[in-house]
């Protein structure tokens, strides 16, 4: 059986962090607590739980931070988390089949990454993400923002997820100070880090910097394939916000050039055609979308609803406004099979009932 060391950064962390490592202190072998300037009961409550607690002068460097973390540990494999994620019940016995199953010459281990839910608590954004890395064969984490460690090969994947459960905003500007900190001090970005730059600046609402930001990524033909299609995606919505529709309805087309389309890109045009009434390009998009296959192990932003509950709903919309009621109710049928909960699938049956 290999064994784990979980490694933390942590600043602040008073209102989460009990929860995080009540849920996972089970299933690894020791905790290495990273504070980076804590003014709360943070250590505390680390203290519960570990007396591997260490300080560590915040510099803006994500990654920085994180490699010393890591170099604390003594265990096989090194794992992550953040103070606001935690392993929900199932994921944590899978944590711990893992490390019975587990090869020990596996140098890195991919583990889904929820980060935003339904009503239900659907995970509705997921991606896999480096969860256990190999300790001591040089792996390094990169990146001041949006860090990553380059996954080195044999890799495997496994089912046990990490929930992020954020509680309050937080710094929203945290990230984008970091990165113009940068630029100011004379760093050219990566294409990654233009990536999640131009992630920042949209997210701030800085859509013609962040348009020109994407655009500059994808012209130079650097980027890893799903971030170059997440960014046709992101630019188009730039060029939304700008007022340019033909523009964004191209940066979207621009992403067939790339790959198949992703069920994601397909629910974007078949809704900018919704959105213009042209219900039939519409229903084309949407139709491919629900035929898509779903690849969760591609590393890409996956959004689940675009394979089913998205299009056949929008795909019940379209039908209802060209008057085809009954293929307009079979679809909302599809839809709410998806999610049986849906308000919007209840209102719809009530609707086509009461037409009939």
């Amino acid at each position: 059986m290999v064994t784990i060391s979980l490694c933390m950064i942590v600043r602040n962390e008073e209102a989460v962090l009990e929860r995080c490592l009540h849920s996972v202190c089970n299933a690894v072998d020791e905790i290495i607590l990273v504070d980076t300037g804590s003014e709360d009961r943070t250590k505390e409550i680390a203290r519960s739980y570990t007396d591997q607690i260490y300080d560590f002068a915040w510099s803006d460097d994500f990654a920085a931070a994180r490699n010393f973390s890591f170099s604390k540990a003594t265990m096989d494999y090194c794992m992550w988390m953040d103070a606001d994620d935690v392993l929900l019940e199932a994921d944590t016995k899978a944590l711990l089949e893992l490390k019975e199953t587990l090869d020990p010459s596996v140098q890195v281990v991919m583990l889904p990454y929820h980060i935003a839910f339904d009503a239900q608590g659907k995970p509705t954004f997921s991606y896999y993400r480096e969860r256990l890395i190999r300790n001591g064969q040089g792996m390094r984490w990169e990146g001041a923002v949006h860090e990553v460690i380059t996954p080195v090969q044999p890799i495997a994947y496994g089912k046990a997820a990490v929930t992020h459960q954020k509680i309050g905003p937080g710094d929203p500007d945290r990230n984008l100070r970091i990165y113009e900190k940068q630029l100011a001090l004379g760093k050219i970005l990566s294409p990654r880090e233009q990536f999640y730059y131009g992630r920042e600046l949209y997210a701030h609402g800085k859509f013609q910097e962040a348009a020109e930001i994407f655009q500059n990524f994808l012209d130079g033909g650097r980027g890893w394939i799903e971030n170059s299609i997440d960014a046709c995606r992101q630019l188009a919505y730039c060029q939304y916000a700008l007022g340019n529709e033909k523009d964004a309805l191209r940066s979207l087309l621009r992403s067939l050039e790339l790959d198949a389309p992703r069920a994601e890109v397909c629910c974007d045009i078949g809704k900018h055609f919704l959105d213009r009434g042209q219900y039939q390009q519409a229903i084309f998009w949407y139709e491919t979308a629900a035929g898509r296959t779903r690849d969760d192990q591609s590393g890409a932003f996956v959004q689940p609803d675009c394979y089913d509950y998205i299009p056949y709903l929008q795909l019940c919309v379209c039908y209802d406004r060209l008057g085809e009621f009954d293929i307009a109710n079979q679809y909302n049928d599809m839809a709410w099979r998806c999610k049986p909960e849906s308000e919007a699938c209840r209102n719809n049956h009530i609707y086509f009932i009461k037409i009939r």
